[in-house]
């Protein structure tokens, strides 16, 4: 494994899972691609080698991969060569938040809705976006391609590590992406494609040349939609919840800890004078005199005893205090309660201020999906369209999230209750469903116990009408035998 450093002096371990060689990114030349989309591709080769370092160095703080970054004077060199990453962090700021996108599922019209839940289950679409949110809190954004697998769709997610992307700002989308897709056991990029409006290319080194192979799309928009966290203005791709600030804050925290660990190794070898003693009246066997029960040292040559001081041992509390400095850093810059840190504070935080706490960060979450829900949206809407699905009920679909903010269940049974009662139309719908607590599919197998229970009702009914029928029928004949014998003449009547 070779160390190397970037621009910012920021290592990145050659040799790791997923790494990449930079210098494999060139390809001036495709064989294959049109000349007026050759400009294009290098541009998107460009544009991933300006940022890969860094997206790598997220990677690195995301999977605790990152070094320690102590200062020289403080630490002694065999501590500095112990420190290992011992702090998650950043690792905690994406999963608090990407756990709160909880995907349930794709409300769509009746003619739609089958078509939608085959599609979904066939490219296990909930487990791909979930992915796609965790890589887009990592890096800022990730990207989720839409392809044809023969008669089938592929929807497959891709992170910003290995993709590029142009944005294109008159349209306010993506105007071409490229995703890298094979590398060769040194890190050497051997196939990537190349999505742009109307057609993909699938290239391949062979031989040290790169060839590429055209498929006609269809559509006037590269097939490939991001998912962005925290999309602004003046960056349409996104920030990553890895901050600059909270990288810094980690490694912060990490030498703090380092320090307290040096500290505390005074604690286990107490620091000891003798006054009045040579050095030659010491044992050199440091530990076995610490170990030993009794130890002594012999009075000088004209009686003269040696003086025994021991030094006052340093506090630990500095360091603890300034460990808990840092973690409310944190929480400041991720919106993560501090208890969700590994710190406890001296005064606990009532379950207001706890509740409130996670409120923020609910509320991001809240905002999040909805950005997602449009995304999700466009995704389907190209999958759909290269099905041939109807452009109005596309329009119609609903992504389906669960709720961010807990909530109890006697105080959802106690809402229920009451909208129920002054509006049992909604609290009988799909809304009303999820909001007393429901899941998605809860819902959907609740409505079909219901369709169900009204079908065995049916066919109740309808037997019983049919048995009521077969019962008048058989009085009616039995009545019509009984009628002509009543109205026969007596014997002997004249």
């Amino acid at each position: 494994m070779v160390l190397i450093m970037n621009t910012d002096d920021t290592p990145i371990l050659r040799g790791q899972a997923g790494w990449l060689a930079i210098e494999s990114a060139y390809a001036n030349t495709i064989a294959g691609v049109d000349p007026d989309d050759q400009p294009t591709i290098n541009e998107l080769l460009k544009q991933w080698r300006r940022h890969y370092t860094r997206n790598t160095l997220r990677t690195s703080y995301y999977l605790a991969h990152y070094h320690y970054n102590g200062v020289a004077y403080s630490i002694p060199p065999a501590m500095k060569a112990l420190a290992k990453p011992m702090i998650g962090w950043p690792n905690k700021a994406v999963r608090a938040l990407a756990d709160l996108s909880v995907f349930e599922g794709i409300d769509a019209p009746e003619t739609l809705q089958t078509q939608v839940d085959d599609l979904v289950a066939a490219n296990t679409f909930g487990v791909k976006i979930q992915q796609a949110i965790v890589s887009a809190y990592t890096h800022g954004c990730s990207f989720m391609t839409i392809s044809g697998d023969g008669d089938d769709i592929r929807i497959t997610p891709r992170a910003a590590d290995w993709s590029s992307a142009l944005w294109d700002w008159g349209n306010d989308r993506i105007g071409a992406a490229m995703t890298i897709r094979d590398k060769d056991k040194d890190g050497y990029i051997t196939r990537f494609d190349v999505w742009l409006p109307g057609k993909v290319y699938l290239c391949r080194r062979n031989s040290g040349t790169w060839q590429a192979e055209r498929i006609e799309t269809g559509f006037d928009q590269p097939t490939v939609v991001p998912i962005i966290s925290d999309q602004q203005l003046y960056r349409p791709l996104g920030s990553s919840r890895i901050t600059r600030p909270l990288m810094a804050l980690t490694d912060l925290g990490l030498r703090t800890l380092v320090r307290m660990e040096a500290t505390a190794e005074f604690y286990a070898a107490p620091r000891i004078w003798f006054l009045g003693a040579n050095k030659g009246q010491v044992s050199p066997d440091t530990w076995g005199s610490i170990v030993s029960v009794i130890n002594g040292i012999p009075a000088g040559r004209n009686g003269e005893k040696p003086e025994l001081r021991q030094l006052t041992q340093a506090s630990m509390q500095p360091h603890s205090d300034m460990l808990k400095t840092v973690a409310l850093m944190v929480s400041s810059e991720t919106d993560i309660p501090v208890n969700d840190l590994g710190i406890t504070m001296d005064n606990p935080a009532s379950a207001e201020a706890m509740a409130e706490a996670e409120r923020k960060l609910s509320r991001t979450a809240d905002r999040q999906n909805k950005r997602f829900g449009e995304s999700i949206k466009s995704i389907l809407a190209m999958a759909l369209a290269a099905q041939g699905a109807d452009e109005a009920d596309i329009r119609q679909l609903r992504p389906i999230w669960a709720p961010t903010k807990e909530a109890s269940d006697a105080a959802r049974a106690d809402w229920y209750q009451k909208v129920a009662s002054t509006n049992p139309a909604f609290a009988d719908s799909d809304v009303g469903l999820s909001r007393a607590g429901l899941t998605w599919d809860e819902i959907n197998a609740h409505r079909a116990y219901e369709r169900q229970q009204r079908t065995q009702n049916a066919i109740d009914e309808l037997r019983a009408k049919i048995a009521t029928a077969k019962t008048d029928t058989q009085e009616d004949a039995a009545n019509g035998q009984q009628q002509p014998a009543a109205e026969q003449p007596q014997s002997g009547a004249a």
